[in-house]
């Protein structure tokens, strides 16, 4: 792997992987779970209390997943994952009851861990570290249309099979089309490492010190986990939210502008990004996310207002996802990056979990716009953080 072909081949193929397993394995539940709340004979708040607690677990598993990746190789992880993520998607699908549908989603979870961004963009860093957070930005600028093909997808789908039929298909997708490329770009790896040839990949070199690194993480995965919990708190509720604030059915057409937004945000980044370091996209990226959420609690009930939320909202978190593989290569170095990663991932998805139902308690006891300025002011501290992890970049760069 090489030349410039053969990292296009496999930025190519992550990017397929990736619209595949965000698709089938996270976007798809938010439209499923009316009807899996009604055939398990359970509420819909149910539902997602069993999808937050998968969440919480996902997080566990994290640096375990991360550890893993430094030791086998992340393409090899992938490979792995593509056919329990099948297989968990048949579980959730066979499950006769609420607790066994709950194991089947954590199981889900877990499996989504070895197969999504953590452990792709672990994948791009393994296969050229110099590279990787260009081709970091390229594969999120694939994977941002998951949500824009699956969401359509799958509410057709239900039209015409069940839900349980659905997770089966999905799970065939994983297995059929995701596995033979993970498989082969494992191969790829394999057949580099056995042929002898001296590997040209220069590490990359964290821009924080090693002895200064332990706090810099804590700020830096701290920040991830405030955004992470911010977005999840929006994005849990959005629709419903806008509705509540008077747009009525423009409500959903506003919600529609998130994905998009994200797309341009990776697009716009990919040309012109080059001009900012990490630890600025992170900045901008948390400051995008607070800024729409302050507009929409000041102006949520217009239309124009909720537009420039929906888009703001878009272009931070399409930014954010990119910082999440950027940020951590750019300060930490390439050395023991799933690690490091995981350990991220972990703080990020154990805050997110709880979000929707803190967010969901505020709204009710103190009302949207309230709830909205104090996700907000969190949102904020996340700013500050990155902003703090900036400084100090540019002052150990003055230094040095």
């Amino acid at each position: 792997m090489g030349n410039g072909i053969s990292r296009a081949a496999v930025v190519v193929a992550l990017g397929v992987t990736q619209i595949v397993g965000y698709g089938t394995l996270y976007y798809s539940f938010s439209i499923l779970a009316p009807h899996i709340a009604a055939d398990l004979g359970i509420s819909l708040q149910q539902v997602f209390a069993v999808f937050s607690l998968s969440l919480l677990f996902g997080g566990l598993a994290a640096p375990i997943i991360g550890r893993q990746m430094d030791r086998l190789g992340a393409a090899t992880v992938l490979t792995v994952g593509s056919p329990l993520s099948a297989l968990t998607l048949v579980f959730c699908a066979w499950s006769p009851s609420i607790a066994v549908f709950a194991i089947g989603i954590i199981l889900l979870e877990v499996s989504s861990g070895m197969v999504q961004y953590q452990a792709a963009f672990a994948a791009l860093v393994e296969n050229n570290p110099k590279t990787a957070s260009r081709n970091i930005t390229y594969l999120t600028l694939i994977g941002g249309f998951a949500s824009t093909i699956f969401w359509p997808v799958s509410a057709s789908l239900l039209g015409h099979i069940t839900w349980r039929e659905i997770y089966v298909l999905f799970a065939a997708l994983n297995l059929v089309l995701c596995m033979p490329l993970h498989f082969w770009i494992m191969a790829q790896r394999m057949a580099v490492s056995a042929s002898g040839v001296r590997q040209t990949r220069e590490p990359v070199v964290g821009a924080i010190p090693v002895e200064n690194r332990r706090e810099a993480m804590l700020i830096v995965s701290t920040a991830f986990a405030i955004l992470g919990f911010t977005l999840s708190s929006i994005l849990a509720h959005m629709v419903p939210m806008l509705g509540a604030l008077g747009l009525g059915t423009a409500a959903v057409v506003v919600g529609t502008l998130f994905g998009p937004a994200q797309v341009l945000s990776r697009l716009i980044n990919m040309v012109f990004g080059t001009r900012l370091s990490p630890p600025m996209l992170a900045v901008i990226s948390a400051a995008l996310m607070v800024g729409g959420i302050v507009i929409l609690g000041s102006v949520g009930s217009s239309l124009m207002g909720a537009v420039a939320f929906a888009i703001c909202l878009g272009l931070g978190s399409g930014i954010n996802s990119i910082a999440q593989g950027s940020l951590p290569l750019y300060l930490f170095g390439s050395e023991g990056y799933g690690a490091v990663t995981g350990k991220m991932a972990a703080a990020r998805l154990a805050a997110g979990a709880a979000a929707p139902f803190a967010f969901a308690a505020a709204m009710e006891r103190v009302g949207i716009e309230v709830s909205l300025f104090a996700t907000a002011a969190l949102g904020a501290v996340g700013v500050a953080a990155f902003g703090n992890v900036a400084a100090r970049v540019r002052r150990q760069q003055r230094v040095t």
